[in-house]
């Protein structure tokens, strides 16, 4: 495991609310919407974040809101706080933004004027290689941005990882694919890992994870206290295991049917994680499996409004218009076959 002498800090690239202007895909087929860079730069980041604790480093948030930040505001605070690393998430464009085209794949930059230049070139690269490796997208390469303010203002090794470009429709999709955001993520943490000479802990061995309780204290229990926090349940960060966290994994432990004792068990971290195998759902049940279903549906081009974990109408006739369309019985209910098409990375409508 890494020592906690690493701090890596991450950054997402503008805002959603307000969303900020130019930064979006083209409207998307069947969605009639839009989508905004940062729908995927945030929950990609904070994928990071959670890689990263994993993996026993410390962590750096540079823009917890939602909003937009200013590059100055963002380079001040890191250069107060001086991580180790820092990673910072965007999408890449092609043309004019109001048409899809054909550009596409990976690219990671850095800057020469980075006062660790040589290092974040080193550091680009590495990232590069686990994310090319790791997924299916097609790398472009490894460029110097040398004007850009998170990579050559700032005092520690910097690195900007754009994995697709938002005026392709299929990497366009990818944006709000949860699992391509998690992908994306943990490629860059083994990135991390493979530069500073540290093992990797892989995200769906629940081997790694400790059993929680009132009293655990360190950077499972930040990490606990993190996914909580990003399904809304608004609790301190601090890595002790108290009441409040307590209270809160009981109240998510009763919300998605598990025994709410409050002790995060193997059972816990799988449903936190939303790992497969993942249970059958059908109309009227409410839980996180549900908001993933209705998160990779959308990505696919199946439109339910907004994902809210509850599988009512909207989602049945999504899931009915999503079997139908790929050779599976159209009865609605998500079982072993239909997960194991809706969970594959992409595809979908076009």
């Amino acid at each position: 495991m890494a020592t906690s002498s690493y701090t890596i800090a991450a950054n997402d690239e503008h805002g959603q609310n307000p969303p900020t202007a130019g930064k979006r895909t083209p409207v998307m087929p069947y969605l009639n919407v839009s989508i905004y860079e940062n729908q995927f730069n945030r929950p990609t980041k904070n994928r990071l974040l959670e890689a990263c604790l994993r993996c026993g480093y410390n962590v750096y948030d540079v823009k917890p809101e939602i909003t937009d930040t200013p590059i100055s505001t963002r380079v001040a605070r890191v250069n107060r706080r001086r991580p180790t690393i820092l990673v910072t998430y965007g999408y890449n464009a092609f043309g004019s933004g109001s048409t899809f085209n054909s550009a596409r794949g990976i690219t990671t930059f850095y800057s020469s004027r980075n006062p660790y230049a040589t290092q974040s070139r080193a550091l680009a690269e590495d990232l590069y290689e686990q994310l090319v490796m790791g997924t299916t997208q097609p790398g472009r390469g490894v460029e110097n941005l040398s004007d850009v303010g998170m990579l050559g203002s700032v005092n520690c090794r910097s690195v900007l990882v754009e994995p697709g470009f938002m005026t392709n429709l299929s990497e366009a999709k990818l944006m709000i694919d949860p699992d391509y955001q998690t992908e994306v993520a943990e490629e860059s943490c083994k990135g991390i890992c493979v530069y500073l000479g540290e093992n990797y802990l892989p995200r769906g061995d629940l081997s790694v994870y400790p059993t929680l309780r009132v009293g655990s204290r360190g950077n499972f229990v930040l990490l606990l206290q993190f996914i909580l926090n990003d399904y809304g349940y608004n609790i301190a960060s601090d890595g002790i295991f108290g009441s409040g966290t307590s209270a809160a994994v009981k109240r998510f432990q009763q919300a998605n049917g598990l025994i709410a004792d409050g002790i995060v068990g193997r059972n816990t971290w799988r449903t936190l994680l939303v790992l497969a195998p993942r249970p059958t759902i059908r109309r009227g049940d409410r839980n996180v499996y549900v908001t993933y279903l209705q998160q990779k549906l959308t990505s696919k081009l199946y439109p339910l409004g907004t994902p809210d974990g509850i599988f009512g109408a909207r989602t049945q006739t999504a899931v009915i218009e999503f079997q139908s369309e790929n050779g599976l019985a159209a009865d609605g209910i998500v079982g072993a076959n239909t997960w194991a098409r809706i969970e594959k990375i992409g595809g979908g409508r076009t």
